[in-house]
């Protein structure tokens, strides 16, 4: 029968580590060409916007959606999962803690491979649902960062992020920008984060401009990155105005913009120094929800957690 998990069954089994194994598995199979992905639709409600995105992953078995609404009173997310051997509905799951973890997972799994050798310190711009997991997975992933430096604007928030997370709360963009990696995990249209402030060697996980009429980054940014990559180039040219309007511009071509699965996978070297800066542009691919999906559904199973509908 299918099995149902809630957001609270997600959270009590799934740790940030076992997020970032999945995801890096996921990405390993999508360079083997295992994984059929395809991108995000979206589709206006009154509202609102209700979101569709579909992957197969032949060889953990699962064909999966994921599907939110966008609304002013909140946004639902629900994965499904269809066993394709046996053909039948394996799971409902539902989808916020679990969408949060992929994503941070993904920074996790750029920041093992494209960060440079002995990084220790972690920025962080933006402090809202999708920062903390962000944080926790790229520690888990990078066991050598020692200190977070947090900013956000809103004092209070800020605040409660460096409590609930032990970060040091940074007195302006720049000072998170300034740090062996960075991530942009906030909801701007205009960039918050300039080229002009990242160090040598720095690492850039550009997490929270999923739509082509948003930035988290300026041209500096790309001018600067000796490598850029994304989850899925064919929905970065859809929806990641953080590289379409640098190639519309002439600052960056589609060529130069690798997928990560290629340095995942050893096809491609992503680091050539350690005074390189990198940029990994994440939008969200459905091959990491149904990565993270099955491994849930793997532990709840060991553990009797759910209920079966």
């Amino acid at each position: 029968m299918p099995l149902y998990l809630t957001e609270a069954d997600v959270t009590a089994l799934l740790t940030p580590a076992d997020a970032v194994a999945a995801v890096e598995g996921s990405f390993e199979r999508l360079a083997r060409g295992a994984i059929d992905n395809r991108p995000r639709q979206r589709m206006a409600l009154e509202e609102g916007v209700f979101a569709v995105m579909s992957a197969v992953d032949h060889e953990l078995g699962y064909a999966g959606v994921k599907s939110y609404a966008w609304l002013p009173g909140g946004t639902p997310f629900v994965v499904l999962l269809f066993s394709v051997a046996d053909a039948r509905l394996e799971a409902v799951i539902e989808a916020d803690a679990l969408g949060r973890l992929r994503t941070g997972a993904a920074s996790g799994v750029a920041a093992k491979y494209l960060a440079r050798e002995g990084a220790t310190t972690l920025g962080v711009i933006g402090t809202g649902w999708q920062a903390g997991t962000q944080v926790e997975c790229i520690r888990a992933a990078v066991p050598t960062i020692e200190k977070v430096v947090a900013y956000g604007r809103n004092a209070d928030k800020l605040a409660a992020f460096c409590k609930e997370f032990n970060c040091v709360p940074g007195e302006s963009h720049r000072q998170a920008g300034e740090q062996d990696i960075v991530v942009t995990v906030t909801t701007s249209k205009d960039p918050v984060l300039r080229g002009e402030w990242l160090k040598e060697g720095a690492l850039v996980c550009a997490v929270g401009a999923n739509d082509a009429s948003r930035r988290e980054l300026d041209n500096a940014v790309l001018e600067r990155a000796a490598f850029v990559a994304c989850d899925s180039r064919e929905q970065s040219q859809i929806e990641s105005g953080d590289l379409i309007e640098p190639v519309e511009r002439g600052v960056l071509d589609w060529l130069e913009v690798h997928e990560l699965q290629e340095v995942v996978s050893g096809e491609v070297q992503g680091r050539a120094a350690d005074t390189d800066i990198v940029l990994f542009k994440s939008n969200g691919i459905t091959a990491w929800d149904i990565a993270v999906g099955a491994r849930v559904v793997e532990l709840a199973r060991e553990a009797g957690v759910g209920r079966d509908l």
